[in-house]
């Protein structure tokens, strides 16, 4: 069920699912997309660390038109009280490419795009697949590629760690990407930071900060307010004392007929 080698995707079959509640996992999402047509493979990015999916996953439909017929249906559905966002892999990537593209030299010809993945993703998301430039007749790879990250707090990271580390016995180079249309100018200036700090995309898909951003503590009202929380403020153990000293009512119950009782 999980997905094969990344290169070998149909991106155009391939879409995006996003604001995934942690319950989810690759077998769910294949029991759900399956009723938009056959599925290939499902993948969902997990931290190396904790072993815990990212908030988003790829379902790869066997034809463009399933896919599209997936997005139709199931965006903005609750999955676990959650409403997904589905689109197209490409348009998702495409807008979330915040120029955070790096250059990876002198790579051993035994490196493949999987274990760039497998290394490279402990510094953060990438967006697509790592690319290795290859000679279009043997397959052969030219010694370089390119990696995209969703952010730059990513790719400054891998920058530093990994410039001069070995990798399949060989030290690898690796830095900003010149960009395509800029006579050489690099990815990672000033201006791209700062878009990239202004793009609400970019930052929802960051889950792993996103969660850092909460307080440590929620005030007294919010929690009573919140469902979610209301079993933490009565313990199990003062159930005994609710005859004589009942708690505050939970949202269900009437005040009135409750402020009867309390008389």
């Amino acid at each position: 069920m999980a997905a094969g080698p990344i290169a070998e995707r149909n991106q155009d079959a391939t879409i995006y699912v996003g604001g995934l509640d942690e319950k989810v996992n690759e077998s769910i999402l294949w029991e759900l997309f399956v009723q938009a047509g056959p599925v290939v493979n499902v993948h969902m990015p997990k931290d190396r660390v904790t072993n815990l999916h990212q908030g988003y996953g790829f379902v790869e439909f066997m034809c463009e038109e399933d896919a599209d017929y997936g997005i139709k249906i199931m965006n903005m559905i609750k999955l676990y009280g959650k409403p997904i966002r589905v689109n197209k892999a490409s348009a998702h990537q495409k807008n979330l490419d915040v120029g955070a593209n790096v250059f990876i030299g002198n790579l051993d010809p035994e490196v493949d795009e999987k274990l760039l993945y497998d290394t490279f993703s402990a510094f953060g998301v990438i967006l697509q697949t790592p690319k290795i430039m290859r000679d279009p007749e043997t397959g052969n790879s030219k010694g370089y590629a390119f990696i995209n990250f969703a952010s730059f707090e990513a790719s400054d990271a891998a920058i530093e760690a990994m410039n001069g580390q070995y990798l399949c016995n060989r030290p690898i180079t690796i830095s900003y990407a010149f960009k395509k249309d800029a006579k050489g100018e690099r990815h990672g200036s000033a201006a791209e930071r700062l878009l990239a700090a202004q793009n609400p995309l970019a930052q929802a898909d960051r889950p792993h900060q996103l969660f850092a951003d909460a307080p440590p503590t929620a005030p007294t009202t919010a929690a009573v307010a919140a469902p979610m929380m209301a079993p933490m403020m009565v313990p199990a153990a003062a159930s005994s004392t609710i005859p004589t000293m009942p708690p505050p009512p939970p949202p269900a119950v009437n005040m009135y007929y409750h402020g009867q009782e309390a008389n």
